[in-house]
């Protein structure tokens, strides 16, 4: 795959653009286990100085819960989109529109775990999306992929298999981030603005596609293989400096050498 640019510096204080942001992957390094990432205080100063120079434009849009959101960046709450857009907060500190677990999920979600009793594939239950996990065994993802695809035909219809670079998780079709990335530019603290979002995985290729029809800037984090995504960044550290550096931070003298 040709090598994307890196995306211009923008000026997060010229009324101009609206930010979307993914977390894993894009501001935090993979775990094999969701719950072991931690974010740290430069983190939390960064999305606080970014949130109030964008004027508030400046939402989460994630395949995790907007609880799980809300434990990591405590006492931040910022807009999110969680679980692709099945769960939303529309402003910062606001309600939540939760999802909850249909039974047929909960049912196959016990399944899936019989299964893997003993392997080390971390079950994610996600309300009405589950995430099997395999970044510890790599080797379990072909299995894991094709037990979740099996399970289609014996569930209701209106759910989709999507693979990811270390996992897979079933969802409902209405779950996409770029239908979660177009609702948010509806909003009055967004509408009007350039919308910008950065991820890293497959499932952000929707949101890449909205952002594009929208005349938007979408960056991949580490990409790998096809992308939508015009532009490209090396990993997390790339994405938090280039972020730094659209929040005015002063360049390091690494990345003024």
């Amino acid at each position: 795959m040709k090598a994307l640019p890196q995306p211009p510096p923008l000026n997060f204080e010229a009324d101009e653009f609206a930010l979307f942001l993914d977390i894993d992957g894009t501001l935090l390094e993979h775990a094999a286990h969701p719950d072991a990432v931690r974010v740290d205080d430069d983190l939390l100063a960064l999305l606080q100085a970014a949130e109030r120079q964008l004027g508030g434009a400046l939402a989460f849009v994630t395949g995790r819960s907007i609880a799980a959101v809300d434990r990591l960046f405590a006492p931040l709450r910022l807009p999110a989109a969680g679980l692709y857009g099945l769960e939303h907060r529309l402003s910062a500190n606001g309600p939540v529109e939760a999802a909850g677990e249909p039974a047929d999920i909960a049912a196959l979600a016990e399944e899936i775990a019989a299964e893997f009793d003993g392997a080390n594939v971390y079950i994610e239950r996600k309300g009405p999306i589950l995430a099997l996990h395999t970044r510890a065994a790599p080797q379990l993802l072909a299995r894991a992929i094709r037990l979740v695809e099996q399970a289609l035909d014996r569930l209701p219809p209106g759910y989709r298999v999507l693979p990811g670079n270390a996992g897979v998780e079933l969802m409902p079709l209405e779950a996409a981030k770029g239908a979660a990335i177009r609702r948010f530019t509806e909003l009055p603290a967004f509408t009007g603005r350039r919308p910008v979002f950065l991820g890293d995985d497959t499932s952000d290729e929707n949101g890449f596609q909205a952002i594009n029809e929208d005349g938007g800037i979408a960056i991949r984090v580490r990409p790998q293989g096809d992308t939508l995504a015009p532009y490209g960044l090396g990993g997390v550290p790339e994405a938090i400096s280039w972020l730094k550096r659209c929040a005015g931070y002063p360049p390091t003298k690494a990345a003024s050498s």
